[in-house]
């Protein structure tokens, strides 16, 4: 008869709780950056205050010193210059997303803000070796629909007008000799048109247009600026990579998948021409087309298990480094050596992850009602069966957009506390060809909502989720799904976490920024009519069936976000309230769409923690006190 510490033993039991500030706070090291001479390389870390800023050592040397020093979001975006002395990086104020571009000098650290105009977004265009003192930037300076595009000299800020939108331009792209040669535009049917010019100062030419129900973009220009590379569903169910032939209009496929869209495109740095890319599957896999780079690209696959991209190289396309991502542990960064075909580790983004009981993601798929086959990733606690467990619904934002295989801290965080976590690729989102992608036109809270309820109903029958204990959980578009599965599937969930999700889809429209104006032809296209269907999206929006919600809601929300204005969130707040439904509401004044103060995140997601083991009955970290958050609770 075994005694009670044997049995004991053999009872499984889940992991240590991990703590939030682990998960959500800050990484100690990230996103690393070779200059363009190999000397130098920058990264992204927080500072004495915990704000992320950008650190500069000497490739060889352990002389890391701080470069900037943002008071409060923290830097996310940055680039090299090819000024081996200047850095570039983006900074918006409060998540309104109306980006500066600020350069940074790394021996005098001093920062000029290069785009210094109020209520303007800068979006960079191109940056060039052969061009070192400019960079081509769009800014919507002289009307706020339209990103024209500028140069800026690095030098000495001064900034000179190029080239002028007509109105529906959404994305540029310069040649080698650092001209706009090529512009995608948006079109009155919902669709897009590429169009090229064969020099500076000429007439633009249609090239191409593809229509609402395909996607297709710019790549880049060969050295000689004769081949435009594009991506394109034309003649296809998936984008593929195509070489345009700018004389002839001839256009020859290079990579292309069946069933999914090109995805990564790694091209060398000075010659142009395009080495590798991938398609994403269930994970990654990379295509080789330029054989000068195989023995690299298999080197790199050897060093250790996971997905791998090149993060950054220099100039000369000797020293790379990559990046190796796994599902359950941090991010490692190595310094790969080209003539060696070395790898050396430098630091990984978190190390605090290491040796810690974390969850693996798996592939799934099922079949909708429809017959249609929907892909996904389920994530299940460690140490414990999984059977029967109370279980989280995560729904991306986008729509059009994908989930993905590896780390995630909210997947992690939730699997921590004890719940299954499925993502689930619902029709509409990208990257599994336009056929799916098209499945998804005017389906909000109807089709696209129904391979959710699908996804639940697998679940439970597998016997994974328990079926009185699932909530769904998401932000932007996740959280108009959370909202929907609360209204129009009420006996489904249990609770519901909406962060930054739109609660009515008119006034959502109506309060998009100006700037998205040229793309309103494609919301009309794949969400619904405006001008002519308010009732079809009044039809599709939570707001009006506030009153069919059982379960308990908490919403997040950024006062400053300018895509999912506050007014989504507290409208549906208001209507719950006069309903005496059960709703808590935190708003957050300094965020936008979403929490990029890791101060913010800790505080939403421990009152998030709080609320799912209340009503699923999971574990949870007692809050504690938080300095530094800005949320407001209702």
């Amino acid at each position: 008869m075994q005694s009670a510490t044997t049995v004991e033993q053999h009872t499984p039991t889940l992991p240590p709780l991990i703590p939030r500030y682990i998960l959500f706070g800050n990484p100690e090291r990230t996103s690393p950056r070779l200059s363009p001479d190999g000397k130098y390389l920058a990264y992204l870390a927080p500072d004495q205050n915990n704000v992320l800023q950008v650190w500069l050592r000497t490739v060889g040397q352990e002389d890391d010193r701080q470069l900037t020093a943002d008071k409060k979001r923290g830097i996310r975006i940055f680039f090299w210059t090819y000024n081996p002395e200047q850095l570039i990086y983006l900074q918006d104020s409060d998540g309104d997303e109306n980006f500066h571009l600020y350069s940074v000098d790394i021996h005098s650290d001093i920062v000029r803000d290069l785009t210094p105009f109020q209520g303007v977004k800068a979006q960079p265009v191109a940056l060039d070796h052969n061009f070192p003192d400019w960079v081509l930037v769009g800014m919507n300076l002289n009307d706020r629909q339209k990103f024209d595009v500028y140069r800026i000299n690095l030098k000495n800020g001064a900034v000179e007008f190029d080239t002028e939108n007509p109105g529906n331009v959404v994305d540029w792209t310069a040649d080698a000799q650092f001209q706009v040669r090529a512009a995608i535009a948006a079109t009155p049917d919902g669709g897009s048109e590429l169009l090229i010019r064969m020099s500076y100062g000429q007439p633009w030419e249609l090239f191409r247009h593809w229509g609402p129900d395909d996607q297709g973009g710019a790549v880049s220009f060969s050295e000689d600026g004769k081949t435009l590379y594009i991506t394109g569903s034309h003649d296809a169910n998936a984008q593929r990579l195509i070489a345009l032939d700018i004389a002839t209009r001839q256009e020859t496929v290079i990579a292309s998948d069946e069933q999914y869209d090109v995805g990564g495109i790694v091209i060398h740095p000075t010659k142009r021409v395009i080495q590798a890319i991938s398609f994403y599957r269930d994970k990654q896999e990379w295509q080789i087309l330029d054989q000068s780079t195989a023995a690299d690209f298999e080197a790199i696959a050897q060093v250790r298990p996971g997905e791998f991209s090149i993060a950054s190289r220099d100039l000369a396309d000797q020293n790379w480094l990559v990046v190796y991502m796994t599902d359950d542990g941090p991010a490692y960064y190595y310094a790969y050596d080209r003539e060696f075909k070395t790898s050396t580790l430098m630091f990984s983004n978190q190390p605090k992850l290491e040796g810690l009981s974390l969850a693996s993601m798996q592939p799934v798929s099922y079949q909708a009602r429809d017959g249609l086959t929907i892909h996904g990733y389920l994530t299940t606690p460690v140490g414990i069966t999984a059977k029967n467990l109370p279980t989280v619904l995560l729904v991306h934002g986008g729509p059009w957009a994908r989930d993905s295989w590896g780390y995630s801290p909210l997947v992690q965080w939730l699997a921590n506390r004890g719940y299954a976590v499925l993502q689930v690729n619902f029709r509409g989102s990208t990257g599994y060809g336009k056929a799916f992608l098209n499945a998804g036109n005017r389906e909000w809270a109807a089709k696209m909502h129904d391979d959710l309820i699908d996804a639940v109903n697998w679940l439970v029958q597998q016997g994974i989720a328990d079926q009185k204990k699932i909530a769904i959980m998401g932000g932007s578009y996740g959280g108009y799904a959370t909202l929907v599965g609360l209204t129009f599937t009420p006996d489904v969930f249990a609770a519901g976490v909406d962060i930054v999700g739109p609660s009515n889809l008119i006034t959502l429209m109506q309060s998009i920024p100006p700037y998205w104006a040229p793309m309103k032809a494609m919301f009309a296209h794949r969400l619904g009519d405006l001008e002519k269907e308010e009732d079809f999206l009044k039809a599709r929006s939570p707001l009006f069936f506030a009153d069919k919600i059982q379960s308990p809601l908490l919403i997040g929300q950024g006062a400053n976000d300018p895509r999912v204005k506050q007014a989504e969130s507290e409208q549906i707040v208001a209507a719950m309230q006069a309903a005496n439904k059960p709703v808590k509401y935190a708003l957050y004044p300094d965020e936008g769409h979403g929490f990029a103060r890791p101060e913010n995140r800790l505080h939403f997601f421990a009152i998030a923690e709080e609320f799912l083991a209340k009503y699923l009955g999971g574990r949870c970290e007692p809050l504690g006190d938080i300095p530094g958050h800005s949320g407001l609770i209702q």
